[in-house]
């Protein structure tokens, strides 16, 4: 019994948690607060810069191990690139509502209603 569907399992996550990683580190390196998991309350509140580069770099290790370490993943293989990519859209769609609801981006006439 082959588990064909797997990597491509493993493959749409990296691609998720990779995109969760590019928000904390840029807020992180940028020395500025930003929402993580470990804020109260989780996921609304800020952490701190040095926390959000730690939980994006954590991200980052995630991602890699899940496209480069699971199953042969092939750039030049549309079904390969496809999953990592269905991942990368569904998590940035996600997450630019959920933190567009917190910093007015979801709004952008008036940037400052919620």
């Amino acid at each position: 019994m082959t588990m064909g569907w797997l990597p491509y399992a493993a493959w749409f996550f990296g691609g998720a948690f990779l995109t969760n990683a590019v928000p904390h580190v840029v807020s992180g390196v940028m020395g500025r607060p930003f929402q993580s998991p470990f804020a109260k309350p989780h996921g609304v509140g800020l952490s701190s810069s040095t926390v959000n580069v730690l939980w994006g770099c954590f991200n980052l290790a995630v991602g890699y191990v899940l496209l480069c370490r699971v199953g042969n993943f092939d750039l030049r293989s549309t079904a390969d690139v496809l999953a990592a990519g269905l991942g990368i859209l569904l998590t940035g769609v996600l997450t630019a509502r959920m933190f567009g609801r917190l910093h007015g981006g979801n709004n952008p006439e008036n940037p400052r209603v919620r």
